[in-house]
């Protein structure tokens, strides 16, 4: 193994060998110990992928997430206190691994210091300080280290920096034991300069700190939020658990081969799309991403686009997009016409900007009088999402590059608030441009808000799609037709069909679209039902598919292909679009409680319960009642058919009209867990509309 491991033009071998007996598939030939692998296996013959997938998830929620903001630190250090900071340059500057920005204190003359709270296990082998000279009398001159618990702190170290030093600055190491906490204090600065700016802190650790793996974690109160993994032996997650925390060991050690630090331009790795659930855990990705897009990034440039937008034109047009086919007047034209180079000297933006370039291009609102420092520009950005994938379903779709999914027509599914690239629109360079606004947001703090399914995500980062696990969200009744369609007898089948159904589909457009020459004037026969099945599915699976491979290469034109083999379908989601936030207060301004007296303690305790739920289990919520993980999404709440009589009963909802039957719990905790339940598993339980009807 390690001979394999350090012959780079072999690492493929190594994952495939590490995937196969770590993590259950069948062993190699060159295996001798068949029994001796069944044991490291520890998987019942009903365990699946998707198994895993949650099993990953539930350990990245658990012990695995670290707080984004911490950055580059973030596996070594739970939080970091600051005694001041100015509202521009705060504690996130000194870890996102950009030496342009910094914390600056905003506070007494020396009694400035930075509390690392350490993660449990964390040893510090050395601690740097970036510095910079051109800070003149804001650079720290002197500074020193104290270590310890809570507020028994000793002194570890003074140290003194050259006032025309550039760069990192050790001020700590080779630590033998953890410390909980470790402080900063900036004892003076350069020419008894009052406030202090640090440009960086970096840490690396003499040991990974213990996950804290134990078979208590996997109780069933605990599996809530990952359905497939209920009902299985706690200890057998246990196990599980512990041959997946290995395999990221081992994962992690070749991973910088694997995606080459020194080459961002290297293709897809053909196997890491196989194990891409595990790189949640891995402790080497984050820095690996961050490497990619700074080495990849551009300067800034040298000129601000200022655009000239007309939105009461652009308004017109929402209400009545049949007016203009062309669709000039949406913002979206507006801005795309407007950053084209205005001669052939100058050159299209490349968006592959620094993190810190927070204003893309100028925005000069016609008759409205404002000036743009900021916030013109974001309005510009969630005017063209509105009209991209408008978030009402009662307004019109002002532009053709998306349309409803049949989910969001019908009424039905798991998902009615999604949208999917329009299969007739062959307009590839605005979707290669809109691909391209989707890098720039992944790259920088503004957001692209598209509400596109995951079987969209997926295919932009590469991850392979099907048909029962993605198309769902697309098109239910379809899915769940062509289920019925596969297992039903002769009979059946002719007493639904006769002569009547031909080798045809309707896409997301509702175009219909033959599936064999002549396909429409050819009956299905009971005997070919299921190649009709294959070929319905092989159509609606690729339907999109120029559309998004368009939207994919504007991407790649801004991300390296690295990120995008590195990212999950939802991080990609979450870093275009941001994280929807399904909050109480909006929920409030949504919710009506009929045939509930004012005091009903129902009401109290679903209040309660709401605000108990993590962002991500009201958007679960909301998608239970409704149908829709986004607001904004009205909701009507009925006491159940028990009445007054209390009880432990699931409650039940009704997608179509938005209703919740709430029943009458004893208490809020109840009422708590019985909510979180349904939201996480009863998702898929739509009986709103059958297969059959029109």
């Amino acid at each position: 193994m390690l001979e394999v491991m350090e012959d780079g033009a072999r690492w493929e071998q190594v994952v495939d060998l590490t995937y196969s007996l770590r993590l259950g598939a069948k062993p190699r030939p060159m295996e001798q110990d068949e029994a001796a692998v069944e044991k490291l296996r520890f998987v019942p013959p009903t365990w699946t992928y998707e198994c895993d997938e949650d099993l990953v998830h539930f350990l990245y929620d658990h012990i695995g997430k670290e707080d984004e903001n911490l950055g580059s630190v973030k596996q070594y250090v739970d939080s970091i206190d600051v005694s001041s900071y100015t509202e521009d340059f705060n504690v996130s500057c000194l870890t996102d691994s950009h030496a342009d920005t910094y914390w600056e204190s905003d506070g007494s003359q020396g009694q400035h210091w930075v509390r690392l709270n350490m993660k449990k296990g964390t040893i510090v082998k050395k601690l740097l300080l970036t510095v910079d000279t051109t800070d003149e009398n804001f650079m720290p001159k002197r500074v020193a280290v104290y270590g310890g618990e809570g507020d028994n702190l000793k002194k570890l170290n003074d140290v003194g920096i050259d006032e025309s030093y550039i760069g990192d600055v050790c001020i700590l190491e080779d630590m033998t034991t953890h410390l909980p906490v470790i402080e900063i204090r900036i004892v003076e600065c350069r020419d008894d300069g009052i406030d202090v700016r640090i440009r960086g802190i970096k840490i690396k650790s003499s040991r990974q700190r213990d996950l804290g793996l134990s078979a208590d974690m996997f109780q069933l109160p605990n599996l809530v939020r990952y359905p497939r993994l209920e009902g299985t032996d706690p200890d057998l997650l246990y196990r599980r658990a512990v041959l997946i925390q290995r395999f990221i060991k081992l994962l992690d050690s070749v991973l910088h081969h694997l995606v080459p630090a020194w080459d961002h331009t290297v293709g897809t790795f053909s196997k890491l799309k196989h194990i891409k659930q595990f790189l949640l855990l891995s402790k080497k990705r984050t820095a690996l991403i961050t490497q990619c897009l700074k080495d990849s990034e551009t300067s800034k440039p040298n000129f601000m686009p200022r655009l000239y937008i007309n939105r009461r034109l652009a308004m017109e047009h929402r209400d009545n997009p049949a007016l203009d086919p062309s669709c000039k007047n949406a913002v979206f034209t507006q801005v795309y016409e407007g950053l084209k180079p205005s001669d052939k000297f100058e050159k299209p933006l490349d968006y592959r900007w620094p993190l810190r370039y927070d204003q893309w291009w100028e925005c000069k609102f016609i008759a409205e009088g404002i000036i743009d420092q900021g916030g013109g520009f974001r309005d510009s950005l969630a005017d063209m999402s509105e009209e991209l994938c408008p978030s009402s379903a009662d307004t019109p779709v002002p532009l053709p590059f998306f349309v409803r999914t049949s989910n969001q027509g019908n009424g039905t599914g798991e998902a009615r608030d999604m949208y999917v690239p329009n299969p007739s629109c062959k307009d590839f360079p605005k979707y290669e441009w809109i691909g391209q606004i989707m890098g720039a947001a992944l790259r920088g703090k503004e957001f692209l808000v598209l509400a596109l399914p995951g079987f969209v995500w997926k295919q932009l980062t590469g991850e392979e799609v099907s048909w029962n696990k993605d198309f769902p969200a697309v098109d239910s009744v379809l899915v769940k037709l062509l289920e019925v369609m596969e297992v039903m007898d002769k009979d059946t089948f002719e007493f639904k069909f006769g002569n009547e159904l031909t080798y045809t589909t309707v896409l997301s457009d509702q175009r219909m679209v033959e599936l064999i020459p002549n396909g429409s004037n050819t009956a299905v026969r009971y005997e070919d039902r299921k190649e009709f099945i294959r070929l319905v599915q092989k159509a609606r699976l690729e339907e999109s598919k120029e559309q998004i491979m368009a939207m994919q290469a504007g991407l790649l034109k801004v991300v390296p292909q690295a990120v995008l083999d590195l990212l999950t379908w939802q991080e990609l989601e979450k870093k275009v679009c941001g994280d929807p936030e399904v909050t109480v207060d909006a929920l409030k301004k949504l919710t009506r409680f009929e045939d509930f007296e004012p005091q009903d303690t129902r009401v109290q305790y679903f209040w309660e319960a709401l605000n108990n739920f993590t962002n991500e289990d009201r958007s679960r919520f909301l998608r239970f009642v409704t149908g829709r993980s986004r607001l904004p999404a009205r909701i009507y709440i009925y006491p159940d058919k028990m009445g007054s009589e209390t009880t432990d009963a699931l409650p039940e909802s009704s997608t179509c009209s938005s209703t919740l039957f709430l029943p009458n719990y004893a208490t809020a905790k109840v009422c708590e867990e019985k909510l979180r339940y349904a939201a996480y598993n009863c998702v898929a339980i739509d009986t709103d509309m059958s297969p059959w009807e029109e």
